[in-house]
């Protein structure tokens, strides 16, 4: 016959585990429960008062984002030293407190459905300051500063541009040939500060040109210098004043490409080196 198992009551150890679950420290209980287990605004954020003791919610973390995505250069990132997206903390509390049963999904904090959720900026000098609020109090702030003004190139030096412009006009009509393409696709370069032409630009057009040139068998069907370089500064995606540099790789370019290894009268190479040089007299002028 089976034995009798002893009441709780009457044995004195199953008693004393009865009392030891009874007395667990009220903080152990708190996060046996969802609502107690929960991410709080006031463990995230420096916030007082009601809104520190409610739950993170997902309607609160969805409209911070909105809030944030509505100003521009809002949400710079930390590891470069920039602003705390409060959305992005909200948004990783709002998930935990779904999964442990704390809120429901789409459910917003009575605080912020009441006294909602923005971000403005204000203007200081150098840039603005970036200030994020939950019902009222701040939960991020940082500064954002304003990008610097680009320098205008001064007006009276003689851009690369100009200079290919210059070219089309005084040797216009002359066919182009390889040398010329690859002194074109040097100015370029040195127009856009690069060490790589920009595809389907003046060097493209000038090196096509040149290969369409050399299977022409009449004048007339050859492609010239001006059909290339009229309107250079527009067909340009950058520009700037022509320098010695830019003159002696335009030269070296054309040069190099040259039957006879020599800059062509009138030619791109020409053009540029003129260019720098009046724009060098010019600063001596200034100084």
């Amino acid at each position: 016959m089976a034995q009798a198992q002893p009441r709780r009551e009457d044995d004195p150890l199953l008693a004393q585990q009865g009392d030891d679950k009874a007395q667990l420290d009220p903080g152990l209980q708190d996060l046996q429960q969802p609502e107690q287990a929960a991410i709080r605004y006031g463990h995230v954020f420096a916030v007082t008062g009601d809104l520190a003791a409610q739950p993170i919610s997902p309607r609160d973390a969805a409209a911070m984002r909105s809030a944030e995505d509505s100003v521009p250069g809002v949400q710079v990132p930390e590891g470069a030293g920039g602003g705390f997206s409060a959305a992005t903390a909200m948004e990783t509390a709002a998930a935990y407190n779904q999964a442990v049963g704390a809120v429901r999904p789409g459910q917003a904090s009575e605080a912020a459905a009441s006294r909602g959720i923005t971000v403005t900026q204000t203007a200081v000098p150098g840039g603005r300051v970036v200030t994020k609020f939950v019902a009222g109090q701040v939960v991020g702030q940082y500064s954002v500063a304003d990008p610097p003004q680009a320098v205008e190139e001064d007006a009276t030096k003689i851009t690369i541009g100009e200079a290919l412009e210059a070219t089309a006009r005084a040797g216009g009509g002359r066919p182009i040939d390889r040398a010329d393409a690859e002194a074109i696709r040097a100015a370029e370069m040195s127009a856009h500060g690069a060490d790589v032409a920009m595809p389907g630009g003046l060097g493209d057009q000038a090196r096509a040109a040149a290969r369409a040139n050399a299977q022409a068998t009449r004048d007339g069907d050859k492609v010239k210098i001006g059909d290339v370089l009229a309107d250079a500064t527009a067909k340009l995606a950058g520009d700037k004043a022509a320098g010695t540099e830019d003159a002696t790789r335009v030269i070296q370019a054309e040069t190099f490409n040259d039957a006879e290894a020599h800059a062509r009268a009138g030619g791109v190479g020409a053009a540029v080196t003129t260019a720098a040089r009046l724009n060098e007299d010019n600063n001596l002028g200034d100084a």
